[in-house]
C-alpha cells in the first residue's frame, strides 16, 4: 500500500499511523492550497454539478491532482452522503478506496467492529493501535492546553485556535514535527498579554470555507473562543481506548451530542453569541433549526459556498450581530 492515505473526514488515524503510513486530510490540503477555487473548478469541469457542496468538489479536485495519494478512506456513514459518489469517482480514476462507517446511534459494539475491519484493511493489530493512541494523546493533551490559552487566558486568536485544532486531524502527516512546532508555539503564546475583545463568540459547524472569518470578527471587536468541530476533529475529549475515543466524537452521530457539547462550552467560556456555519447544499443546514431551539444564546447562521473571502453581505450581517451583542 502506498505511503500516503487520503482521508475525507476524521477517521481513526491511530490505525493509519500504526501501519507505518501517513494520513493526509484532503480537506486541509484543499483549503490550504495556493488556489483552493481551482479544485472546485476542476470538479465542475469534470462534470460534478454546481449545486454539490463546495467541500466535496474541493476534495475531488485535490484528490485528482495528488498523485502521492493513491489510497483514500471515505466515511460512508456519519458524513456527507455525497461521499458515496465521491468514492466511486475516485475509484474509477484509479484510487484505492477504503470505506469506514460510524454507526448512527454511536453503538460501541458496532463501532468496535468497524475499527477492527479498518485495522484488518491496514494489517495492524490492537496493541499497535493502542501504542499509537498513547503517542498521539501526548500531543492532544498539549492541544488541550492550547485551547485553554484561547478561552481561559485569552492569549490566542480564534484563527490560531482553529488552525492548530483542525491540523490535528492528521497531525500534518508528521506527529513528531507537529509536536515540536506546537511546543514552540505554546511557549510563545504563553508570554503574550491577554487579548481584550469585548464580545466572546462560539463557532459551531464544519470549518468555514471563508478565508478571513476570524480576522474579520476580531476587526469588529469579537473573538471566537470555542471552535466546536475543530475541537472534535482534534480529539480533545481524551478517552481510555480508541473505540471510546471515536464513540464520544460528536460529528458523525445524532445532533444531541453536539448540542450538549455546545451548551457546556457556552456556560464555561462566557460565550454571549454563536455563529453557526452551514455549507451550501449540505443536509446539516436542517440542524440549524434544532440548534436555535436548544441553545440559549443568540445564533447567527452563516452560509458559505465556494472558497474565498467573506462577501459584503456576510460582513454586514456579522458586524451587526457583534454590535447587537456588544
Amino acid at each position: 500500500m502506498p505511503g500516503k492515505v487520503g482521508i475525507t473526514t476524521t477517521v481513526p488515524i491511530e490505525v493509519i499511523y500504526a501501519a507505518g503510513l501517513t494520513p493526509v486530510d484532503l480537506n486541509n490540503r484543499f483549503i490550504g492550497s495556493a488556489d483552493p477555487k481551482s479544485h472546485t473548478e476542476r470538479a465542475e469541469a469534470d462534470g460534478i454539478p454546481r449545486n454539490v457542496c463546495g467541500w466535496i468538489k474541493g476534495l475531488y479536485g485535490v484528490a485528482m491532482t495528488s498523485p502521492d495519494v493513491e489510497t483514500v478512506v471515505g466515511v460512508t456513514q456519519g458524513d456527507c452522503s455525497n461521499t458515496h459518489a465521491l468514492m466511486e469517482l475516485l475509484e474509477r480514476a484509479g484510487k484505492r478506496v477504503i470505506p469506514f462507517s460510524y454507526p448512527y446511534d454511536a453503538d460501541r459494539e458496532l463501532l468496535k467492529l468497524q475499527i477492527e475491519e479498518f485495522m484488518d484493511a491496514f494489517g495492524v493489530d490492537a496493541p499497535a493501535v493502542a501504542r499509537t493512541k498513547e503517542r498521539l494523546d501526548r500531543i492532544r493533551r498539549k492541544l488541550v492546553r492550547l485551547d485553554e490559552l484561547t478561552w481561559r487566558e485569552h492569549r490566542l486568536t480564534g484563527g490560531e485556535n482553529h488552525l492548530w485544532l483542525v491540523s490535528a486531524s492528521d497531525m500534518n502527516g508528521d506527529p513528531d514535527r507537529f509536536e515540536v512546532e506546537l511546543d514552540a508555539f505554546l511557549t510563545e503564546a504563553e508570554s503574550r498579554e491577554p487579548r481584550r475583545e469585548p464580545v466572546l463568540l462560539g463557532y459551531a459547524g464544519v470549518p468555514a470555507i471563508f478565508s478571513n472569518l476570524y480576522d474579520f470578527l476580531e476587526s469588529v471587536g469579537a473573538r471566537v473562543v470555542f471552535n466546536e468541530m475543530q475541537r472534535q476533529f482534534a480529539m480533545l475529549n481524551l478517552q481510555r481506548d480508541v473505540v471510546e475515543q471515536y464513540r464520544t466524537y460528536t460529528y458523525p452521530y445524532r445532533v444531541w451530542g453536539r448540542t450538549r457539547d455546545i451548551r457546556g462550552a457556552v456556560e464555561e467560556r462566557d460565550i454571549v453569541g454563536l455563529i453557526h456555519y452551514v455549507q451550501s447544499f449540505c443536509y446539516r443546514q436542517m440542524q440549524d433549526v434544532i440548534l436555535r431551539e436548544e441553545l440559549e444564546v443568540p445564533v447567527l447562521t452563516l452560509e458559505g459556498d465556494l472558497p474565498g473571502p467573506l462577501d459584503a453581505r456576510s460582513q454586514v450581517r456579522l458586524e451587526s450581530f457583534v454590535e447587537m451583542l456588544h
